[in-house]
């Protein structure tokens, strides 16, 4: 058993790894001037695989390239357009959707790859109050940069090999929401990474020259709006964001209130969410399937060390959940490997009392230090999965009632599951909650909001100024997942239909699901995506991005059927 518990564990490292950078192999010249002929000068081909976080998108050998700055880019981008290929800007691939490539890529398609994180990596400070950023740059690197300065961001995503392009593409988030008595911090948003934008120059169609070319986007710009979310329809060189002074942090962790204290009715009283919340206003919760105590973190602003915090200098303070303990991995491999999916409860509790056990045994339940130090948690080398991903727009005060609905009809249908043998998760939900996308936090006269962002405020409900963040975690080839994770998407569709809260999806993420297959549901990509957005602006994102790129070099399939 020892030695099939290592090889688990190998496969799965190795499994990471391959996930985790692109494997590239030299082109031969000959080969690319007979395949790619009057590709520009000076920028280097190479075949590349493709894959996604979870490695359920994967492409091998594609034509790829990295060029060496923006000009580059752009003549890429041209040669392009004149020998009809499609360009698909890479970043770390840190994403679930087919946004970049969809499954089935083979090498014979007409797709080039341009990879951002070898070259548009550029940092400059362009006022006190403005940092300029390569799109390539990840957010580790930005957000060092930014420490240097005496600077950070209100909250950010837990990984910090994103790239900037991606993050913007997408509206990344963390957790923020002003606590009680809270105001929002100079150069402070509490929405996605896509509100902090001033100003970015984008990859564009211009008609007078008959050409792409490099142009700069105010943030007061009408156009600017559809590029601040672009879901790969076009390509970012570089962004301007506003950031703020930098906070201390402290991050406090806990597996001592069960969930059904936690997520409990509104009114319950005692330990719940929105208590949390209204504390802290930095909250996550991870909740093992078939568990009952959720692995919860509170952040919150600290300027002065708490007695009993440990200082951290560094992100990454948990160990634990970096590599899989043996007895993690063991269990990984047997669903995996044999097949033994009804083990799922006996991996949620185990990764649980991983959780439980190291927190205290690398002391770190209790941290503080600079923000990035804090919120920056996911490596890599942790455990692959998939997940789905959507946003409920609501008012504060219905933040707990959107939470306890969603977990109790979870509960119950997993439970429904089990009863019939069946073990579609076994990871964990994720639960996080956010502000709006503010355009006034960007502190530019005129700015507009995001027009897909998911944290886009509604018209209709002035009063939402919050969003919950909701995913669900498990692994790969999970038997009936996508049929469990579409009875989901049809309650949060149904549940939050714009009464007292709203769903929309989470782009990077699994959605549109059918009983064996997310982003292939119909109904839900071409009425309920769309409508979550207003018929009205969704038009106009689709109508801006297609008149900056007419020829749609900046897409891919299943863009075409999404934004129609």
């Amino acid at each position: 058993m020892k030695d099939r518990s290592v090889n688990r564990r190998a496969l799965l490292r190795t499994a990471a790894a391959l996930a985790a950078a692109p494997v590239l192999v030299a082109a031969d010249p000959a080969a690319a001037a007979a395949e790619l002929p009057g590709f520009p000068r000076g920028v280097t081909l190479y075949r590349s695989a493709y894959r996604n976080w979870a490695g359920e998108i994967t492409a091998e050998g594609l034509w790829a390239c990295a060029p060496t700055g923006p000009e580059q880019v752009l003549a890429v981008v041209n040669w392009a357009w004149r020998h009809g290929r499609r360009v698909r800007a890479r970043g770390c691939s840190h994403g679930w959707s087919p946004l970049t490539v969809t499954e089935g890529t083979t090498a014979a398609a007409r797709v080039l790859l341009v990879d951002t994180t070898r070259h548009l990596t550029g940092l400059a400070l362009e006022s006190a109050t403005a940092v300029r950023a390569g799109a390539g740059v990840t957010l580790e690197a930005l957000l060092t940069f930014l420490e240097g300065h005496g600077l950070g961001l209100t909250a950010t995503p837990a990984p910090g090999d994103l790239s900037l392009g991606g993050a913007l593409a997408i509206d990344a988030h963390g957790t923020a929401v002003p606590a009680d008595g809270e105001r929002r911090p100079p150069g402070g948003t509490y929405g996605s990474l896509s509100n902090r934008v001033l100003e970015l120059t984008a990859v564009v169609w211009d008609a007078d020259r008959g050409a792409y070319v490099l142009r700069t986007f105010r943030r007061d710009e009408a156009d600017c709006a559809a590029l601040l979310t672009h879901l790969g329809r076009s390509f970012v060189t570089e962004a301007v964001l506003r950031v703020g002074p930098d906070s201390t942090l402290r991050c406090v962790s806990r597996t001592d209130v069960p969930a059904r204290e936690l997520f409990a009715a509104p009114g319950s009283g005692g330990r719940t969410l929105e208590s949390f919340l209204r504390r802290s206003g930095r909250v996550e919760a991870i909740w093992f399937a078939f568990t009952e105590f959720p692995w919860l973190k509170e952040w919150s602003v600290a300027p002065v060390r708490p007695a009993g915090s440990r200082h951290v200098t560094s992100p990454y303070n948990y160990p634990f959940s970096d590599r899989l303990p043996e007895p993690v991995a063991d269990l990984v491999g047997r669903l995996v490997a044999g097949a033994a999916w009804y083990l799922a409860p006996v991996l949620g509790a185990a990764q649980l009392q991983v959780a439980s056990l190291g927190l205290a045994a690398t002391a770190s339940a209790d941290l503080w230090g600079p923000s990035k130090n804090t919120l920056l948690y996911l490596r890599p080398t942790t455990l692959r999965v998939t997940a789905n991903g959507y946003a409920v727009l609501t008012a504060r005060t219905g933040v707990q009632r959107v939470v306890h609905e969603f977990t109790r009809f979870y509960r119950e249908r997993l439970a429904v599951h089990a009863a019939r043998g069946r073990f579609p998760v076994n990871g964990s939900v994720e639960i996080r909650v956010t502000g709006l996308d503010d355009p006034a936090d960007a502190g530019v006269p005129g700015a507009r909001a995001p027009l897909l962002s998911a944290l886009r405020p509604s018209a209709e409900h002035p009063e939402w100024d919050t969003a919950v963040w909701l995913d669900v975690l498990t692994l790969p080839g999970t038997p009936y997942a996508e049929a469990f994770l579409s009875e989901l998407e049809d309650f949060l569709l149904g549940r939050f239909d714009g009464g007292y809260a709203l769903t929309r999806v989470e782009w990077s993420k699994g959605w549109a699901y059918t009983a064996d297959a997310a982003w292939r549901d119909e109904r839900v990509l071409g009425t309920a995506v769309p409508g979550s957005f207003g018929h009205e602006v969704w038009r106009r994102a689709v109508a801006t991005l297609d008149r900056l790129d007419p020829h749609r070099v900046f897409g891919n399939a299943f863009l075409d059927r999404l934004l129609r």
